[in-house]
């Protein structure tokens, strides 16, 4: 078959998505590389303030500051494609004792999604 089905897509978007889930619930960045592009980047508002960058900042936080955490639970609460571009907004619960909420830009490239952009939100642990 030459061109992939939406459901094919979404299923080649979750497999990328769970590469990024297993890292962190894991702690280990080397399992969500592959997800990025290595161009991507990630930002968040901290103290009201725009902050980020290269991706690289994420690898270096799960790394250092994370702890496996195999009570985590994801949720891939929808992915939406169009042709060679598409988002993702994925619910983490209880990973190190945070609660995120990510949106993901992915892109096709060479046949593969990649993600190229990671904007997250931090929720209250309360």
């Amino acid at each position: 078959m030459t061109n992939p089905t939406y459901v094919q897509e979404y299923e080649a978007i979750v497999e990328v998505l769970n590469k990024y889930n297993e890292g962190g619930a894991k702690a280990d960045s080397s399992i969500m590389r592959p997800a990025f592009s290595e161009h991507a980047t990630m930002f968040r508002i901290e103290n009201s303030k725009l902050e980020g960058g290269p991706i690289e900042g994420l690898f270096k936080t799960i790394d250092t500051a994370f702890r496996p955490s195999p009570e985590a639970k994801a949720a891939i609460v929808r992915i939406d494609i169009v042709g060679t571009v598409a988002n993702a907004r994925v619910d983490t619960d209880n990973i190190s004792g945070f609660r995120f909420t990510d949106f993901f830009n992915l892109v096709k490239v060479d046949g593969q999604w990649t993600v190229v952009n990671k904007i997250y939100h931090a929720h209250d642990s309360n």
